[in-house]
């Protein structure tokens, strides 16, 4: 019988900070990404609380170390953004986490409110930035893509993956800055072109709608007054649909889908009023 080593160390899973209470902020990137795109963040943090970071299974700066532990990401297992809140859940475990303030980019904000429906006294606030729980227009909600945008997405992905990286990179981070959109391309690139397919159809086809009603931990979802990926109705639309009357919706002034990292101090702010809010 073969035993799997932990999670945590599948998934480069790491404490750091001078905090010395029970409450981490738990730092979690998006669809192509990997925790050093917290880097402008983290060391500001680090002074006054714990910061957990880790890269999720599909991100190539993991892809080696879990074929080693026997993590690998398996698509059918991970069908949905379920099973990654279940590893969310179970990395805050074996880091002996007893509450955090969650915060979720892109694909991770909708894991966040999955894992604090599944473990409400996990999560004490949750930040969401660039999250939306739907990407497909419907008769009632605009999710930014029409279903053929997201056909054609998918079979450019799945055809031409290094060429639409590379174009897609300096679309999604915005402004004027190509050493970041370079980071995000050599990030995106690192990703296997399969199981970059794979999250991909995970989260342009699915609907997380319904779970928005049974979020109760309070949140603050982060939004750019220009995200080519979500709509500036989207963060609105999740306000008004979640339970907790103390969500609340903050607008960065900056381009793109990556506040943290074209407006890194705007992004601190924000997460420093929920701290002490």
């Amino acid at each position: 019988m073969v035993m799997l080593k932990s999670l945590s160390s599948s998934m480069n899973a790491k404490i750091s900070g001078t905090g010395t209470g029970d409450e981490v902020i738990v730092l979690a990137h998006g669809y192509g990404g990997e925790q050093s795109f917290w880097e402008k963040i983290v060391p500001c943090l680090e002074e006054k609380h714990q910061v957990l970071l880790f890269d999720w299974n599909f991100s190539g700066a993991c892809s080696d170390k879990l074929q080693d532990n026997g993590h690998t990401f398996d698509p059918i297992k991970y069908g949905s953004l379920d099973a990654f809140a279940d590893d969310l859940v179970t990395l805050m475990d074996e880091m002996n986490i007893k509450s955090c303030v969650f915060v979720g980019h892109s694909m991770s904000g909708m894991i966040g409110c999955i894992a604090s429906i599944k473990r409400p006294q996990l999560f004490n606030k949750l930040i969401l930035i660039g999250a939306s729980p739907r990407y497909i227009n419907s008769e009632d909600y605009e999710g930014g893509f029409e279903a053929s945008d997201i056909e054609q997405l998918l079979s450019t992905i799945e055809s031409n993956y290094q060429p639409w990286a590379t174009a897609f990179a300096p679309i999604a981070v915005g402004g004027k800055d190509s050493l970041l959109a370079e980071k995000f391309e050599r990030s995106l690139k690192k990703m296997k072109p399969e199981i970059a397919l794979a999250v991909a159809k995970i989260i342009f086809l699915g609907d997380y709608r319904h779970v928005l009603d049974k979020v109760e931990t309070p949140c603050t979802i982060i939004s750019t007054t220009n995200d080519v990926v979500v709509p500036s109705s989207v963060p609105y639309y999740m306000q008004k649909n979640m339970i907790n009357s103390k969500s609340k919706v903050e607008i960065i002034d900056v381009d793109g889908h990556f506040p943290h990292l074209t407006a890194h101090n705007e992004v601190l702010n924000v997460i420093s009023k929920v701290i002490d809010s």
